[in-house]
């Protein structure tokens, strides 16, 4: 326990002194540009800069509401594919540990089983702070091992699938109300299309032949 406190508190400090590295750089040159750099302010430096072009009109103007759809669509599944990463670390790190075909399980001087260090690595990425204690034949040890590993990946691989399914459908349901068609007049217009009935076709108009 302590030595997760000691790992977080290292961790806090470490992101507290690149935060602090970080402000002074850019409070420093900030003051120093200010110092340094020539001062001649007039009306056109003034003006609002609107990719080189001269700004037309009031900045006060409705945006066209589509643009909110899309940012929120965007948003929202943007937000949900994060979710995908903590599943794609586990699911990672649980593959690297097998594709390197290396020992799990290493057997002390004294005779006690005992996590090799690239094993006990990745369960401490894992969060396992407290893995189970190993016990009988090294070789049932090392296939318990890797049987483990074996089912946490195809676990997390089944739950990123089944949410990356539930984004999915989602997905579907905001093409089908037509969230995504960007001229919404064109969606009433769809329906309304009708194909052309020919002559001669059941619900056209009938052509009669006289024989003389």
């Amino acid at each position: 326990m302590a030595s997760a406190v000691d790992a977080s508190a290292g961790i806090v400090g470490y992101l507290a002194l690149f935060g602090g590295i970080g402000f002074a750089f850019v409070f420093a040159n900030l003051l120093l540009g200010r110092f340094l750099r020539p001062k001649d302010p007039h009306p056109e430096k003034q003006e609002i800069y609107e990719c080189g072009e001269p700004a037309i009109g009031s900045s006060y103007v409705q945006f066209d509401l589509r643009f909110y759809v899309v940012a929120l669509i965007f948003i929202i599944f943007d937000v949900e594919v994060a979710f995908l990463f903590p599943w794609a670390t586990v699911f990672g790190k649980s593959t690297n540990l097998l594709e390197h075909k290396a020992p799990m399980v290493q057997q002390l001087d004294d005779g006690q089983l005992a996590y090799t260090e690239a094993t006990a690595g990745v369960l401490r990425e894992l969060g396992v702070a407290n893995p189970i204690p190993l016990t009988g034949d090294i070789r049932q040890a090392e296939r318990d091992v890797e049987s483990g590993f074996q089912q946490l990946a195809f676990i997390a691989l089944i739950e990123a699938s089944v949410f990356f399914v539930i984004l999915l459908i989602g997905f579907a349901y905001e093409w089908k109300l037509g969230a995504l068609d960007w001229v919404r007049s064109m969606v009433s217009q769809k329906e309304a299309m009708v194909k052309p009935i020919h002559p001669g076709s059941p619900g056209g108009p009938s052509e009669s032949v006289l024989s003389a």
